[in-house]
Order: C-alpha cells, then structure tokens, then sequence
C-alpha cells in the first residue's frame, strides 16, 4: 500500500478552495467521500459520485436509469495509478459542487501513517444549499454591500461569524482521528 498525496479543489472557486490530504492508495471510495466531506467541510447532506472520463462510482440504485458503478468495493488506486491522474468528485447535485481530485506524489508505504491526515488548504467550504457556485459567489458579493437589500437575509443565512475565508488544518485533522476512531 502506497500513501497518496491528493489535492482536491473546488472549481469554479475564486480564490480557489482546496484541501490537500495524505491517504492509503487502497481507501474505498465511500471512505474516501467520507475523507472529502470531513476536508471540505461539508455535511453529506446530498447524492454523490465519482466521475472517472465516461465512469461514473456511487451508490447503485436499482431503479436507477443511469449506469453507475457500484462503488462500495472499489478502491481509490483504481482511479489514480499515476502522479498527474486525476478525476472529478461531484457532490449535491442540485448545487454541482464539482471538485477535481489530482495525485500530486505517490509516497512509498508508511507503519506511521495508515490514516487520512490533512496538510494543507485554503478558504472555508461553502455552506450547504448556497446555489452551487454562481450563488455563493453572489452570497459573498452581497455580503459587501452593506446597503443591498438582501444583505440582511444573506448574513442571518450564512451566520455572522461567516469567514469565507477561514480554514483550521487542526479541526480537521481532529475530525478524521474522531472518524477513524469509530470505523
């Protein structure tokens, strides 16, 4: 098992928001959506997939008219076999909150490191259901013009302690030791 330095970036961002991670290259895929949700901040609120040129992981639905490939099983090595390889992350997609996901550096096994540890990243996630991209940059162009009419709504929506551009490595480093407590 190799350990995989990824960096996950939110497009359509501006300034860019990402997350770089370390990771088992054999983490599963729902493992590694559970990864992304903790690094990007986000609930798991919403549907998700994997989206690899024309393949497409998640959750398989029988009732699904799409063809998906069931995920559960499948690991992340699967996907990225090479530095420079990478694949798009989707998630909510009523929001299309598209990520790409790039192999920076495949770093050779580690006894000390058979977790997902964060390294790094910049700018605080997006709340949940802030219209994908284009709203959330509205939500922030509103928020500094005092006078807007819906500056008022936009900042008891988002909360007054918002900071679009706040990022702790250190609280999501301690939520993964919590998550791969319990797994």
């Amino acid at each position: 098992m190799n350990i995989y330095q990824i960096k996950i970036s939110l497009l359509g961002s501006k300034p860019k928001i990402w997350r770089r991670l370390l990771v088992p290259s054999t983490i599963l895929l729902p493992d590694f959506h559970t990864a992304i949700q903790i690094a990007m901040g986000w609930n798991n609120d919403h549907l998700h997939q994997f989206i690899d040129g024309n393949q497409f992981y998640g959750v398989k639905d029988v009732n699904d008219e799409f063809s998906i490939n069931d995920y559960k099983k499948t690991k992340l090595s699967l996907l990225l076999k090479n530095e420079k390889d990478k694949f798009k992350y989707e998630y909510d997609f009523g929001d299309g909150w598209i990520h790409d996901i790039l192999l920076e550096k495949i770093l050779p096994a580690n006894n000390n490191l058979n977790q997902v540890v964060c390294l790094d990243g910049k700018m605080n996630c997006p709340p949940e259901d802030s219209g994908g991209i284009w709203g959330y940059g509205e939500m922030l162009e509103i928020l500094k013009q005092p006078t807007h009419k819906e500056y008022e709504s936009n900042l008891e929506w988002l909360g007054e302690d918002f900071d679009p551009e706040y990022f702790n490595i250190d609280t999501v480093n301690n939520v993964f030791v919590n998550w791969l407590k319990r797994k």
